[in-house]
C-alpha cells in the first residue's frame, strides 16, 4: 500500500509533464522517487513506466527510419556504457549516487534555462564525436537513472528537426532503459517485487500523459518548461546538499 501511495502520485505528475513538455518522465519521476527511496530503487521503479511510454514515443511520428541510422552509433555506445556503468551500482554508495543525481539535475536546469545556441558540428565532426557523447551520456544514466546530459544538448547540437528529436530521443530512452534493466536485475537490484510495482506505475504515467496534452493547449509551454527546470534544479540542489550533508 505505502508503494502504491507513492506510485501513482508520483508517475500521474511525471506523465503530465511529458504530456505537456513533451519530455521529463523518467526525470522527473526518479527526482521525486530519490526524495524517498535509495536511488537504486528509484532507477528501478522508474524502469517500466519509462520504457512503455517512450516506446510509444520512438515508434509515433514515421521519422524513426530517418533518424535511426544517423544516430545508431551514439545510441549504441549510450547502452553500453549504461550497462557497464549500472553494474557498478551495487558496488556504490547509494548517497554518493543521489548526490550524484542531484548535481546531474542542477547542471542540466542550468544549461536548459541559459539555453546556448550550440555550433553545430561538421557532418565529420558528428561522426568521430558521436560516440563518445554516447558513451558520457550513457555513464551517466547507468550512475543515475537520468538520460538528459549531454545527451539532449548534443541531439539538440546535431539540428535534428523537432520529430525526429522527439523520436530520437525516445529510442535513446528506450534503449538506456533496457540496459539499465539488464544490469540492475544482474545485479541483484531488481527484485519481483519492485518489478511489479514498476508496472503499477505505467497506467499513472499514460493518464497523466494524456492530462498533459490536453491542458498543452490552454498553457505557455515554454514557461511551463521553465517552471519544471526550476523545480529540477531545486530538486538536485535539495539532494545533492542533503548527500553532502550525510558524508
Amino acid at each position: 500500500m505505502a508503494d502504491l501511495l507513492l506510485i501513482l502520485p508520483v508517475f500521474l505528475v511525471a506523465g503530465m509533464v511529458k504530456g505537456i513538455a513533451g519530455f521529463g518522465l523518467p526525470t522527473v519521476s526518479i527526482a521525486l522517487l530519490a526524495l524517498v527511496r535509495p536511488l537504486p530503487e528509484a532507477m528501478a521503479l522508474m524502469l517500466v513506466p519509462s520504457l512503455a511510454t517512450n516506446v510509444w514515443q520512438a515508434l509515433a511520428g514515421g521519422q524513426l527510419r530517418a533518424v535511426a541510422p544517423r544516430i545508431g552509433v551514439f545510441l549504441a555506445c549510450a547502452a553500453v556504457a549504461t550497462f557497464a556503468a549500472a553494474g557498478q551500482i551495487a558496488r556504490t554508495d547509494a548517497v554518493l549516487l543521489s548526490g550524484a543525481l542531484g548535481v546531474i539535475l542542477v547542471a542540466s536546469s542550468t544549461l536548459a534555462l541559459a539555453a546556448p545556441t550550440l555550433p553545430a558540428p561538421s557532418p565529420a565532426t558528428e561522426r568521430w564525436l558521436g560516440p563518445p557523447m554516447g558513451a558520457v551520456s550513457g555513464v551517466i544514466a547507468g550512475l543515475t537513472g537520468s538520460f538528459l546530459v549531454p545527451a539532449a544538448p548534443w541531439l539538440q547540437a546535431i539540428r535534428l528537426p523537432r520529430e525526429q528529436f522527439v523520436q530520437g530521443f525516445g529510442l535513446g530512452v528506450v534503449l538506456v532503459n533496457g540496459a539499465l534493466a539488464a544490469a540492475l536485475a544482474g545485479g541483484g537490484l531488481l527484485p519481483v517485487g519492485l518489478g511489479l510495482a514498476s508496472m503499477v506505475g505505467v497506467v499513472p504515467a499514460f493518464a497523466g500523459m494524456e492530462a498533459g496534452r490536453r491542458l498543452r493547449a490552454r498553457l505557455d509551454e515554454a514557461a511551463f518548461r521553465k517552471v519544471v527546470q526550476v523545480a529540477l534544479g531545486v530538486l538536485g540542489a535539495w539532494l545533492a546538499l542533503r548527500a553532502f550533508g550525510q558524508g
